[in-house]
Order: C-alpha cells, then sequence, then structure tokens
C-alpha cells in the first residue's frame, strides 16, 4: 500500500473503532440511567434507537458516505446465502464458546441483570444487540475493511480488519487467547460476508442475531457450566464439540459456494 493509502486506511480503522466504542459507551451510559430511574420502563431503548437511526444515516446518508458505510442491495438469493453462511459460523461458535469454557474456564459477559422487569431486559438486551451489530458492521467492515479491499486481496482484507478488531473485544472480556481466537473467528466468518456480498447488511442481520442470543442464553450460563478438571466430560460437551465441527463445515461450505460465485459474476 502506498503511504497515502496507508494513512487513508489507518483513519479508517480510528473512525471505525471510534464510532464502536461511541456507540457502545452511550447505550451503557443510557442502559445504566434507567436502571436508577424507572427500570420499569424501558426508556433507554427508545432513546437510543433514535440515536441509532440518526447515527445511521450520518455515517452513510449519501454520497462517499453511503459508499463507505456499504449497505449495499444484495440480491435476495445471495443475502440468504450470506445469512445462512454466516448463521452456521455463529452457531459452530456458540458450540465453541461451551466447549472453550467447559475446557479452560474462561468466562463471558456474566453479569445479572435477571431481577430487571422481562420487558425492560428482554427491550435491552435487543438493543444491546442492535448496536453492536449495526455499528460495528458499518464501522469495521463498511469504512474500515472496504477500504482495504481497494488496496489488496479481500481475503487479506478480512484477516487484517479482524486482527484489528482484537483488542477491542479482549478489552471487554479479557486479554486471554481463548477469547482472542473466538473473536477472530467470528470476525472472519463477518468479513467474508462483506467482502463477498458488498454489503454490511447479511451481517448486521446475523451479527445482531448472535449478540442477542449470546447476551441471553449462552453467557448468562457460563457460571453454571461444569469444568472439565473436576468432571469427566458430559454427552453435552460431544454434542458442542460436534455442533462447532458440523456447523463450521456447513458454513465455510457455504462461504466457498458465494466465492465461487463472486468470481464467476466480476
Amino acid at each position: 500500500m502506498a503511504v497515502k493509502a496507508l494513512g487513508h486506511a489507518v483513519w479508517m480503522a480510528l473512525f471505525a473503532a471510534l464510532l464502536t466504542v461511541v456507540t457502545g459507551a452511550v447505550w451503557s451510559g443510557l442502559f445504566l440511567s434507567n436502571l436508577k430511574v424507572r427500570p420499569d420502563i424501558p426508556w433507554a431503548a427508545a432513546v437510543m434507537a433514535a440515536i441509532a437511526v440518526l447515527l445511521w444515516w450520518l455515517v452513510g446518508g449519501s454520497g462517499a458516505r453511503s459508499s463507505y458505510r456499504r449497505a449495499n442491495p444484495v440480491p435476495p438469493r445471495k443475502f440468504i446465502l450470506a445469512v445462512t453462511a454466516s448463521g452456521a459460523c455463529i452457531a459452530a461458535l456458540a458450540g465453541l464458546w461451551i466447549v472453550l469454557v467447559e475446557s479452560t474456564g474462561v468466562s463471558g459477559n456474566s453479569a445479572d441483570f435477571s431481577h430487571l422487569p422481562k420487558v425492560t431486559l428482554i427491550t435491552s438486551l435487543m438493543m444491546a444487540a442492535l448496536v453492536g451489530g449495526v455499528f460495528e458492521e458499518a464501522g469495521f467492515r463498511g469504512y474500515f475493511q472496504g477500504t482495504l479491499e481497494r488496496h489488496m486481496p479481500w481475503m487479506l482484507a478480512v484477516l487484517l480488519c479482524a486482527i484489528v478488531m482484537a483488542p477491542l473485544h479482549a478489552a471487554t472480556q479479557g486479554f486471554v487467547w481463548q477469547v482472542i481466537v473466538f473473536y477472530l473467528l467470528a470476525d472472519i466468518a463477518f468479513g467474508t460476508s462483506a467482502a463477498l456480498t458488498n454489503s454490511v447488511l447479511p451481517g448486521i442481520v446475523v451479527h445482531t442475531a448472535g449478540l442477542f442470543v449470546f447476551f441471553a442464553f449462552i453467557w448468562p450460563m457460563d457460571k453454571t457450566r461444569q469444568m472439565m478438571a473436576a468432571t469427566t466430560p458430559g454427552l453435552w460437551f460431544w454434542i458442542h464439540t460436534a455442533q462447532t465441527a458440523v456447523f463450521g463445515a456447513i458454513g465455510i461450505g457455504l462461504f466457498s459456494r458465494l466465492a465461487r460465485e463472486r468470481q464467476i459474476f466480476m
């Protein structure tokens, strides 16, 4: 990459990181305020929804911003194929996470919000997933990875984007190899989807749904899982191991199909 192109890519990486961190911080502040003021009414989610709509327009309303945001329409068949491929990868990663927890003891976001009213809890989890999925995809897979793809092969762009994102993930869940490997694989899956469809829209759908599943069903259960050091692996350990292998193979196969079609129609 030329010096000018490198500087442009670095700026896009900084912008993507800032967009992700700021939107996450704004939502966290609103959510914590909601816990103190009328936790029975999910007003923070409504406020964040309005802010998210405004930010979505600001980062891609027209011209160059629209190109960088990369929210391009995708033909229905390709959209379904990309969503299915990414979804299979997330299913594999869900199994992998459980295997890692039970075999190494790593844990995820274990905050307990079970005391919250159900409506506020569900609405807040949905908004947290939406904010994370939408702005991480637009910032990193749109602005940053899209810029990289103009100067290098798409597979290298996907890998570099995933590596740059690793410290952000580790900062919230720990600088341990299990967390880094898990998020590298997840970011490679979402990056591959964006590259092969030239759009962040399929990734937003799966990323948001995946975050909700992890927030609601997987990470809260980490503290109850049986460690292999304390017992022999049970049936569910092997089921989750098989889940990782089978869905991983499905996801890779579907992405390979997308890649072949992309090469044919380029």
